[in-house]
């Protein structure tokens, strides 16, 4: 199984694959360089701090998490750090390297983190690429357990009552006790010969794990015994090569009521019953990253920065926004009457949800965002890739 990097496929060799097959089609895609705006809202950057050296250019979905009254922030080199939500004071730090040099991570020799952070039952949950999966104590940072998966960990993981599931690179899902980390069983997942460098984290809900697949589908998984309880296509891959092929579902199902929706790569934003699978409405889209929903809209980043908003009772575009094309924008976040998402150059952008322009702008980290921002009461937490991590506020 060989995986591409979203970004280069995104900005680069989708680009060589349109050209091939059209020799008409000479149009390079660019990214859009940033204009003045007439700006209605105006966020600041309000606290940062930095936390160990970040991710650098490495594929990552860490990000912050709020829980307990802390937020909770790693870097890919192992440290993690627990700052009091009120005070921004250090509560806690782990040095995960340090701690697992000798054993878990004696044959890399770095801790490589790229998952999480998941934060539940009283302890943070935290996955790297040689499969580490730690938790630690919420309150002390100590380590609860550890365990191994069977491969790399690039996504959050997910909690339930008495258990954390990972998704893994090599196309499993498994699951451990949330008390000493012992493995509980392991679902195997056949995989495309071609794929997206990245998995999808599973949504848990009514004792089933919902999880995108490498192949295009939707499947539930009951947390009790690793059994498929339905599985329904999000895109049936056509095409006369791997790479026209690729149908990622990379992104966590959205569960809103008694529907889920889900949007894979090169193939279809869905929404479905939750508990049949059954597809209520399919509308052409293409992304790699979450989704976020407000009242009736639906909100999309497509593979190539577009912005969408979508009815979610029937899966009709409201509007769209192009004006941020190719600029590499994270997954959006909701705060109030905006969308928010960060760019590779480490800007946050304000989208007005009700018309899709642009209403306002703040640079964070000029070395670039990469994570979907994370939105707690009135305030917004953003991780960059030199490690910095900053609260941002509307005055």
């Amino acid at each position: 199984m060989k995986s591409l990097c979203k970004t280069l496929l995104a900005a680069g060799l989708s680009v060589a694959l349109l050209s091939a097959c059209s020799s008409n089609d000479n149009e390079e895609e660019v990214v859009t360089e940033l204009t003045e705006i007439q700006a209605t809202v105006f966020p600041e950057v309000n606290w940062s701090v930095s936390v160990g050296n970040g991710v650098g250019d490495y594929y990552s979905q860490l990000k912050p998490a709020v829980f307990y009254g802390h937020v909770y922030v790693a870097d890919r080199n192992g440290t993690v750090v627990a700052y009091d939500q009120e005070t921004s004071k250090v509560a806690w730090r782990k040095d995960l390297a340090s701690e697992f040099k000798d054993t878990a991570l004696a044959k890399t020799k770095e801790a490589r983190i790229a998952a999480g952070v998941t934060v539940g039952r009283n302890k943070v949950f935290i996955g790297g690429e040689s499969g580490l999966l730690v938790a630690l104590d919420a309150k002390t940072g100590d380590v609860a357990w550890h365990a191994i998966a069977s491969g790399e960990l690039l996504s959050p993981p997910t909690v339930s009552e008495d258990s954390v599931a990972v998704h893994t690179s090599d196309g499993n899902f498994e699951s451990f006790s949330i008390e000493d980390g012992s493995k509980l069983w392991t679902h195997e997942m056949q995989l495309p010969n071609l794929t997206l460098r990245g998995t999808g984290s599973a949504a848990y809900d009514s004792g089933g794990f919902f999880l995108g697949t490498a192949d295009g589908k939707i499947s539930v998984i009951v947390k009790n015994n690793g059994q498929v309880a339905w599985e329904q296509a999000v895109f049936s891959p056509t095409g006369g090569n791997e790479f026209t092929r690729m149908a990622d579902v990379d992104m966590t199902p959205l569960i809103l009521g008694d529907n889920l929706y889900a949007v894979s790569y090169n193939g279809n934003l869905v929404s479905m019953e939750l508990r049949t699978g059954r597809v209520v409405w399919t509308r052409k889209y293409s992304s790699f990253n979450e989704l976020a929903a407000a009242g009736v809209g639906l909100y999309v980043v497509d593979d190539h920065s577009r912005i969408y908003s979508v009815d979610r009772r029937n899966g009709l575009e409201l509007w769209s926004n192009t004006t941020l094309t190719n600029r590499g924008l994270t997954s959006p976040a909701v705060i109030g009457s905006y969308i928010v998402v960060g760019d590779f150059e480490g800007y946050l952008h304000f989208i007005d949800r009700n018309t899709g322009e642009v209403a306002g702008r703040v640079e964070v980290d000029s070395d670039g965002l990469f994570s979907q921002p994370v939105v707690a009461g009135d305030k917004i937490y953003v991780q960059g890739r030199s490690g910095k991590l900053a609260t941002v506020i509307l005055p």
